[in-house]
């Protein structure tokens, strides 16, 4: 072993490393592994964020916009991996609700991580425009 320091002798470096070894032993196998690069695994632990983002791609097909700022959605739950959306629609006889429900459902099954998804369509309270995200409602002119 080559030592630049004259003060400490060459076995007393390498019992040093040693030592150092010894108290520092390599990670366990039993420690949690990294997902594998290009997996998807990494993005797998579904938050009410991204499921609130999905539903913004559900539009109205009638007023061409999405169902988060249209003040439909009322409530989103994460149980586990299932999914659960209370919402409404702007009207009981809403020619578009099961289109919109179809796609809310098929959007949320689409995202990574979810296991099942259900939409319950809620009357209580009754959707009226004040329930517009404030920002859509000038855009509207409401």
């Amino acid at each position: 072993m080559f030592n630049d320091d004259p003060t400490t002798p060459a076995d007393d470096a390498a019992s040093l490393t040693s030592d150092a070894v010894a108290s520092n032993p390599a990670p366990s196998s039993a420690a949690p592994t990294q997902p594998a690069p290009g997996s998807g695994d990494a993005f797998s632990d579904l938050t009410l964020e991204q499921v609130k983002l999905a539903l913004r791609r559900v539009k109205d097909p009638d007023l061409n916009l999405n169902i988060v700022d249209l003040g439909l959605v009322y409530d989103v739950r994460l149980i586990g991996k299932d999914v659960e959306v209370d919402m409404s629609l702007t009207s009981p006889g809403c020619p578009s609700g099961p289109e919109i429900m179809s796609d809310a459902e098929r959007i949320l099954k689409a995202l990574p991580g979810v296991g099942e998804v259900t939409i319950n369509l809620v009357w209580t309270p009754f959707w009226s425009p004040d329930r517009i995200e404030p920002r859509v409602r000038a855009y509207m002119g409401l």
